[in-house]
């Protein structure tokens, strides 16, 4: 790798220095990719997407999503520089049926975040805290409440949209039923 000279400003005399790139620290963070569901076929694919990603190879131990016939899920944990979060949702989108959520832990100098896709709804973003909740920044907060007029139900429904609230609303079954609860489908509601 080849070396550049950088300014050292702030000293009594200032100097130049030579600084090769693997020098510099790099904040690495980590996260995980949940693969909801996806069809056999996919899996595969699925794997060199990430692996392409990440450098390296993933073991991926796939099982049977019980909510849908003939689908399969999988999680990975990851640990890379911070963006790599957004690296892999971008290498994961595109593909049919395939429903997954990738995380980012916060780093020194980066949010966290959350990458929700579904294929009837796309992917969707939200930044994270510490503790996994989606926050919403000042400015997108201020235009809500501008473009919202003083109706608390139009408030309502763009802070859903900021929030994810439709992706969480579809992914929450396969969430669960990848923790082993008992999901049940009400089909005759109402």
């Amino acid at each position: 790798m080849q070396p550049f000279l950088v300014e050292v400003v702030g000293e009594d005399v200032p100097r130049t220095q030579e600084v090769r790139l693997s020098s510099i620290p790099r904040v690495v963070t980590r996260g995980v990719v949940f693969i909801h569901s996806t069809s056999n076929a996919l899996c595969p694919h699925i794997a060199w997407a990430m692996e392409s990603v990440l450098g390296q190879r993933v073991g991926l131990e796939w099982v049977r999503q019980p909510l849908s016939a003939r689908m399969l899920r999988t999680e990975f944990a990851w640990e890379g520089e911070a963006g790599t979060g957004g690296l892999l949702a971008s290498a994961l989108r595109g593909w049919d049926n395939l429903r997954y959520e990738v995380t980012e832990e916060p780093s020194p100098g980066n949010d966290g975040s959350r990458w929700s896709h579904t294929p009837s709804l796309g992917i969707h973003h939200a930044w994270t805290s510490v503790s996994g909740d989606a926050v919403i920044n000042e400015d997108r907060l201020r235009a809500a409440i501008s473009e919202s007029h003083g109706d608390p139900a139009a408030l309502s429904r763009e802070l859903d949209r900021l929030l994810g609230a439709a992706w969480d609303d579809e992914l929450e079954p396969f969430r669960r039923a990848a923790e082993g609860d008992n999901v049940r489908w009400l089909h005759m509601v109402g």
